[in-house]
């Protein structure tokens, strides 16, 4: 069976195979359950199962036919708070003279459908209302409980100027510029701001480092490398008036060995889910050693 080939392979060597369960099927992560279902796995459902944040279950997913995972958050699993979110670009920095009031939370009970809100978990004894730093949608409710769609993770929100590039919205970008480069297939990826190069970064303007690992490319030219800012550029008006002023660099693209993001697991620990900004120089050396282009 391999020597024909591992599309699909998983259905021929275990022909009474159901479904594949697995851990994480939301924002970057789906680049893991995309690979699975063109490849080996094809042919085969993907079921996320469980909602999970900073290692405490939060909800059910009883949709497991549904390619995009939704979560029914059990209220008796962890004390749930939630932080609407208002605004789309940074509020400005508070003077000394008048510091912002805290702003109220919602309870379960108290959310609205097609509203995003930041999640603040309770979750166990030493983990006390603090904020998981997770955005979910509310997609809907099963009774009176309400069905959210994890949406993206603040703390992986690219911004060298204010400019505030999510995670997920980055991941869009970035995979309409790999379609702009025949045969490419992305593989894996991570960001880091350049202020984490500290002096090796150069006295240019502040920039994105995007490391990527591809299928069908072992070289990029320079046009193929311009596409990424082009796209950004297009998708995010605040990062194109900051690189028509200047004050944004354009990204830096590399492309890294084959096996890089396995050898990143073992040094962050294997994480879950993956980190797409990098904010640990050790872990900026550690794929930086990877590069090949």
């Amino acid at each position: 069976e391999c020597a024909r080939g591992f599309e699909g392979i998983a259905r021929r060597l275990w022909p009474r195979l159901q479904v594949v369960v697995v851990g994480t099927a939301h924002g970057a992560e789906q680049l893991y359950c995309e690979a699975l279902r063109q490849g080996d796995c094809k042919g085969v459902p993907i079921y996320c199962p469980f909602y999970r944040v900073n290692g405490a279950l939060l909800g059910v997913n009883l949709w497991p036919e549904e390619p995009s995972p939704r979560f029914l958050l059990c209220p008796d699993w962890a004390f749930c708070e939630f932080l609407p979110c208002v605004a789309t670009e940074p509020p400005p920095a508070p003077t000394a003279a008048t510091e912002p009031p805290p702003a109220p939370t919602a309870l379960l009970g108290e959310l609205w459908e097609g509203r995003e809100y930041e999640l603040v978990l309770t979750a166990r004894p030493g983990h006390y209302r603090r904020r998981a730093g997770e955005v979910l949608r509310v997609a809907g409710f099963h009774g009176q409980c309400p069905v959210v769609q994890p949406v993206r993770r603040e703390r992986q929100t690219l911004s060298v100027r204010g400019e505030r590039v999510p995670e997920e919205r980055f991941l869009r970008s970035l995979r309409r510029g790999v379609a702009m480069w025949p045969g490419a297939r992305l593989v894996d990826y991570v960001c880091a701001e350049s202020a984490l190069l500290g002096a090796s970064s150069g006295a240019g303007a502040p920039h994105y480092q995007v490391f990527v690992e591809l299928r069908g490319l072992r070289d990029l030219s320079e046009e193929q490398r311009s596409k990424l800012d082009r796209c950004l550029q297009e998708d995010f008006p605040t990062y194109k008036s900051f690189r028509f002023k200047g004050s944004i660099g354009a990204p830096r693209l590399h492309l890294v060995a084959p096996g890089a993001f396995a050898r990143l697991r073992e040094v962050t620990g294997h994480p879950q889910p993956m980190p797409r900004l990098l904010r640990d120089a050790r872990l900026l050396s550690a794929i930086q050693s990877s590069v090949i282009s």
